[in-house]
């Protein structure tokens, strides 16, 4: 079977000219970027006169409920019939914030198996050879901002609504932990100066997401960081391992664990942070790091993951404590010292 090249997404433009039934998805379990990035494109595609069907592959977390266009989402995980109906009826489909139909979880075979044009907007390293057209650009802060780099590549800045703004100024923060992370270049900074400009209440956004915690989750991170951190100083590491047993303690779901493998980092000498997580099928890894230590190396080579330079993701088959075991073990092996 030869090897299918991705076209740049301009050569994708020609397609877009007329109004057209379009599919958009993005990865399973999502997070401000993956949700910011599929409504920005869903307002501005609305807007160019495209019938839009946006579908997440699983539910939208709580922090993200108040985001414009977030009732028009369909969740394939209580929705399926619906979802299918809609990529079948698609004439082209965009792929957001993932670089595997693997990542879709559930829309997997049927992203696979559909014929229609499908565009990749995307910032993860390695992505398949699986896209007809699309921007896959590491160095780029987020999803978001390449969803608004393509409002802009086809001439379209002046449709910039504050609900598309605000939608991509959420991946923005989130993705890049709120401006402080490597990846805020000084595109990130035009980009948000250019949304500003249009009227963004960027403080609201920061409240919405930051401020609008249960009081569950709170003392859920309470437990967690006196309970569940263990910082390793000869490694400069810090891990949260979470069972059920200690999910299921307060009734959290994947949204309220958002941000929790961002805490050991702040901590002086760590400069790598992993959460371990067990899930009812198999565990989930998310690793951090600061400096340079390559986390998506690391997740490649032991964890089946990969992701960016300094945030990735992993997972593992074995039990919840095989797998604790297992990432101490490679530390102890390769000493990850910056």
């Amino acid at each position: 079977m030869p090897v299918k090249y991705m076209q740049q997404i301009q050569n994708a433009f020609p397609l877009l000219q007329q109004p057209k039934k379009i599919f958009i998805t993005t990865h399973h379990k999502p997070d401000g970027d993956a949700i910011g990035s599929m409504l920005g494109l869903y307002h501005y595609l609305i807007a160019k006169g495209h019938s839009v069907s946006a579908v997440s592959p699983s539910e939208v977390p709580d922090f993200l409920m108040w985001m414009p266009g977030v009732d028009k989402l369909y969740n394939y995980e209580a929705e399926s019939k619906k979802c299918e109906e809609a990529l079948r009826d698609a004439e082209l489909i965009f792929c957001l914030d993932f670089n595997d139909f693997s990542r879709t979880k559930h829309l997997t075979q049927l992203l696979e198996q559909a014929t229609q044009p499908k565009i990749l907007i995307d910032h993860h390293l390695f992505p398949k050879t699986v896209w007809d057209y699309g921007m896959s650009i590491p160095e780029k802060s987020s999803t978001c901002e390449m969803v608004y780099d393509f409002i802009n590549l086809c001439g379209d800045n002046a449709l910039i609504t504050n609900d598309i703004g605000a939608c991509l100024y959420t991946g923005v923060m989130t993705d890049t932990g709120s401006f402080r992370f490597p990846v805020t270049t000084a595109s990130v900074h035009l980009m948000i100066a250019d949304l500003k400009q249009r009227g963004l209440e960027h403080s609201r956004i920061h409240e919405e997401v930051y401020d609008s915690w249960s009081t569950v989750r709170m003392q859920f991170l309470g437990y967690v960081l006196l309970e569940k951190m263990e910082i390793m100083p000869e490694y400069n590491t810090g891990l949260i391992a979470l069972s059920r047993k200690d999910i299921k303690l307060f009734n959290v779901n994947t949204g309220d664990m958002e941000g929790l493998v961002n805490y050991p980092l702040s901590i002086a000498g760590v400069r790598f942070a992993v959460l371990i997580t067990e899930r009812a099928d198999e565990v989930k890894l998310s690793l951090r790091s600061k400096g340079n230590f390559d986390v998506s190396s690391f997740a490649r080579e032991h964890f089946n993951g990969g992701g960016h330079f300094n945030a990735s993701g992993g997972r593992s088959t074995e039990s919840f404590i095989d797998t604790v075991t297992r990432f101490k073990q490679i530390l102890s092996d390769i000493h990850p010292r910056n």
